[in-house]
């Protein structure tokens, strides 16, 4: 039996937002939550300031567990604007990840924010998936703009990946992955915001899944993390590619419109199911 169900592996950020809050972020945070509400027994295996990380992740210690690596400095973002227009500036960085990392997982999640995940790592993963997010971002300096970069190849990992998920924005700098990615049998679903998901499958066909409106849009920061994770958990548990899509968009859903906003909005199965029925009885009824 693995140790863990779910494994994400990348840096939780320390999040300074427009108001001068500090907030914990990162893919690896988000798609932890969201793992741990379906019920995965989940890690974060993560590098930066123990005690920043610690302090920042005490509310959300009951529901999963951390492997800290330890550096000088926790990566640090300046964040503002949302979802198309979201700006960040790099403040910190922690540094990449040792390729010495033990892992005892079913499933195990490469979350790169800024350029860190190891290439290959220890131990067992039932399914490895990816967001390459971190790897398609770069910064001048210490103290700059987080922009699009070409891929880190250099930072893309050894292993038979089984999904990638990325969002339109990054499609076209990760088209040869992506190719290559699905002749080699891995699932691929590119979100677009309220637009339909299209979902690339290993026999080359592709897919569109519809995404359920939200009349009440709050805050989409981590909503592409929620999708992720719930996309994994779903085909790690034997559905269909578009199955799984549709159950993940349903968990995006939930967080952009879930009240308390941020981490607090992520929903837990029970929610993202009745956000499937709501979204199916409104369909029918058209």
């Amino acid at each position: 039996m693995t140790k863990f169900d779910y494994t994400t592996m990348g840096h939780i950020t320390v999040d300074v937002m427009t108001d001068g809050s500090r907030r914990p972020g990162g893919t690896a945070f988000y798609s932890a939550l969201q793992a741990a509400g379906l019920g995965q027994r989940t890690l974060i295996v993560t590098q930066g300031s123990a005690r920043e990380i610690e302090q920042l992740m005490e509310p959300y210690r009951g529901e999963l567990e951390l492997e800290i690596f330890p550096a000088p400095h926790t990566t640090t973002l300046c964040t503002s604007g949302s979802g198309a227009t979201r700006r960040q500036r790099l403040l910190q960085w922690a540094g990449p990840i040792a390729e010495q990392v033990k892992v005892d997982t079913q499933i195990l999640h490469l979350a790169p924010v800024a350029r860190e995940t190891p290439r290959a790592w220890q131990g067992r993963a039932g399914f490895v998936g990816l967001t390459p997010q971190g790897l398609v971002r770069a910064w001048d300096g210490q103290r700059s703009e987080v922009s699009p970069a070409p891929l880190d190849s250099d930072r893309l990992p050894e292993h038979h990946l089984d999904a990638i998920v990325l969002s339109e924005h990054e499609r076209a700098i990760c088209a040869g992955r992506i190719s290559m990615a699905a002749e080699a049998g891995s699932v691929v679903a590119i979100t677009a915001g309220a637009n339909p998901t299209e979902i690339l499958l290993p026999r080359g066909e592709a897919v569109r899944v519809k995404v359920p409106a939200i009349e009440d849009l709050r805050d989409d920061l981590g909503a592409g993390d929620v999708f992720a994770a719930a996309f994994f958990v779903a085909l790690h548990e034997g559905q269909s590619p578009v199955t799984a899509a549709t159950f993940a968009n349903a968990a995006a859903a939930v967080r952009i419109g879930g009240a308390g906003g941020g981490a607090d909005a992520i929903g837990d199965r029970a929610a993202i199911e009745a956000r499937l029925r709501a979204t199916a009885s409104s369909m029918s009824s058209r």
